[in-house]
This record gives structure tokens, sequence and C-alpha cells, in this order.
């Protein structure tokens, strides 16, 4: 068996086209399946609101301390 992947974005009209690479016989037996990706959700007003959970992750704020904690000597140094 051999496996191919392909990524593929749908076009207007809802048509792919798939290409076979030469090793493969003419007339072999291929299955196809496709598997949809879920679109991520990018628009503004998520982002803000992620923005807006952010400030009660713990994951997040404890992320926030250690890189703090890193640059506390430099911000401590006079430019």
């Amino acid at each position: 068996m051999i496996a191919l992947r392909q990524i593929k974005r749908v076009p207007k009209n809802h048509k792919i086209v798939i290409e076979v690479p030469d090793t493969i016989q003419e007339n072999q037996l291929m299955e196809v399946i496709l598997l949809c990706k879920e679109l991520p959700e990018n628009d503004k007003a998520n982002k803000i609101e992620q923005l807006r959970d952010s400030r009660h992750d713990p994951l997040f704020l404890n992320d926030m301390q250690i890189i703090s904690d890193d640059f506390a000597n430099v911000d401590s140094e006079g430019w």
C-alpha cells in the first residue's frame, strides 16, 4: 500500500483535482478519502474575547510570571 497526502483548498466550483504520481500504474484501484478540517475562528470579536479570558487563565498567568522573573535583572538596570 502507498499512502499519499495532498492538502487542497476548496475552490468556488467545489471541484478538486488529485495529482497521481507517475510511479502508480494506470488503472490501479485507489481509495480516496476526504478529511475536512474545521476552519479556525479568527474573527476579531473572538480574539478579543480570548484576550479577556487570558486574564484569569492560570497557565497563561504562570507563563507571564516566569517571563517577568527572567527579565527582572534587566528591568532593574538603569539605561
